[in-house]
């Protein structure tokens, strides 16, 4: 895994609401009692990860997914196809998450290399900078990113229209 996309990942799995998210979905089996054998994970290893480093685990890529979805108000079934030849236990037909059959989930492969972009590009050689930004930063848990809005009456003035002069210059 390249550093940059280390950082990222790094910082997505810190966050605060991963903490939130982990808790929610442990599994409800017994706790460990301390033995060093690893706990098997729920979640199957992932297939066909195109933006997230390959090496991740079924629990990073489920954790991970929770935040999107939160950040997003969406559910995974927005990103992910339903297979109907793999009924689950309700019988309703389980997700295939490795098909890239739905728009949306080539929406946000773009949309997590954008944000990674961002941080690594820009945010990252910014002194002081904080957290990341997430795709929370812009959605606010909407679908569509949250419109910025300056509240009224804060004293600020219209904004100013430079158009060019006839000679395509701007005005100073």
């Amino acid at each position: 895994m390249h550093g940059s996309a280390r950082r990222a990942f790094a910082a997505l799995l810190t966050a605060g609401v991963i903490a939130a998210a982990t808790a929610a979905q442990a599994p409800g089996g017994p706790q460990s009692t301390g033995s060093a054998a690893p706990q098997a994970s729920r979640y199957s290893a992932p297939t066909n990860l195109k933006v997230l480093p390959k090496d991740s685990t079924g629990q990073q890529v489920h954790e991970i997914m929770e935040l999107w979805s939160a950040a997003l108000g969406t559910h995974c079934d927005s990103c992910h196809a339903e297979d109907s030849n793999n009924p689950g236990p309700n019988g309703r037909p389980q997700l295939d998450f490795a098909a890239d059959s739905k728009g949306m989930k080539a929406a946000a492969r773009m949309m997590y290399t954008m944000t990674e972009k961002i941080n690594v590009d820009y945010v990252a050689k910014i002194d002081s900078s904080g957290a990341p930004i997430t795709c929370g930063t812009c959605h606010r848990g909407h679908l569509g990113p949250e419109p910025f809005a300056i509240p009224p009456n804060v004293g600020l003035s219209a904004p100013r229209v430079l158009t060019p002069t006839h000679e395509g210059q701007l005005p100073q």
